[in-house]
């Protein structure tokens, strides 16, 4: 077992004195798989609005999805200017996904906010005062700048992680630009997946799209270099051939190892 000298301050965070409990709620297991299960990708939508509080409370839903150390690398725009739409419709090489979407989210990666939401979180914690434990305040001030920070930084950490790597199990990633992208994309994903699975549970469809232009689509939502387009995920409900095929996986043995 690790001794207190050697643990690490991820294992001291959860060892700190913390009252707070969140039971588990009961979930009706069935409807849930309903609703994976019936999770397509529409490629043609009817003409049936999606109301407007219904796709507020769909992106809310979004923003619960897992992220790291909690610092939400994601922006969501979802475009409702009908000039803005047009164009994004265009920038989406004008696949009938789009085209006859009743509405177009652009899910943005923010590699750049983990500096903006550490920010953030310390913040909170000021407000808290004496609830927040310590470990957690240290998290976000010292560990959060080694873990993140990058550029001349990010490549003396890089060899420092080598050296340390080669005797102790050691976090390799993000050390550079790049890794942040990967690190941001993870995240903002996750939300994705929480959006579409939550247009199912309201009700709607919706469709995940990776053939954009991105870089006119950052021109359009004037997004700054560092940003990154993850998917434009349109919104509506199914048309009659809105699906276009059958769903199609592979035996899962391919996939599952179980160890």
């Amino acid at each position: 077992m690790e001794n207190e000298k050697n643990k690490s301050i991820l294992s001291k965070m959860f060892d700190s004195k913390n009252d707070y409990r969140e039971g588990a709620i009961d979930i009706d297991r069935k409807e849930f798989v309903k609703t994976v299960e019936s999770r397509r990708s529409i490629r043609i939508y009817n003409e049936e609005p999606v109301l407007e509080e219904d796709m507020k409370q769909c992106l809310e839903l979004a923003l619960l999805a897992p992220n790291s150390s909690n610092l939400q690398p994601w922006e969501f725009y979802w475009v409702r200017n009908q000039k803005k739409k047009e164009l994004l419709v265009d920038y989406c090489l004008g696949q009938p996904a789009a085209a006859t979407a009743q509405e177009l989210v652009v899910c943005v990666a923010r590699p750049d906010f983990w500096k903006i939401n550490a920010q953030r979180m310390l913040s909170l914690f000021k407000e808290n005062g004496d609830k927040v434990p310590k470990t957690a305040i240290i998290y976000y001030k010292k560990i959060v700048p080694l873990v993140y920070k990058q550029g001349l930084f990010g490549v003396i950490k890089k060899g420092v992680i080598f050296f340390r790597g080669l005797s102790k199990p050691t976090p390799r990633e993000p050390s550079s630009h790049n890794d942040m992208k990967v690190w941001a994309h993870k995240s903002t994903a996750l939300a994705c997946q929480n959006l579409m699975l939550s247009l199912r549970a309201y009700g709607y469809d919706s469709c995940p799209m990776e053939g954009i232009d991105s870089k006119q689509i950052k021109k359009l939502l004037n997004l700054p270099r560092r940003a990154q387009i993850t998917m434009v995920i349109s919104a509506g409900k199914r048309a009659k051939n809105g699906v276009y095929g059958a769903q199609i996986r592979f035996d899962s043995d391919h996939f599952i190892k179980i160890i």
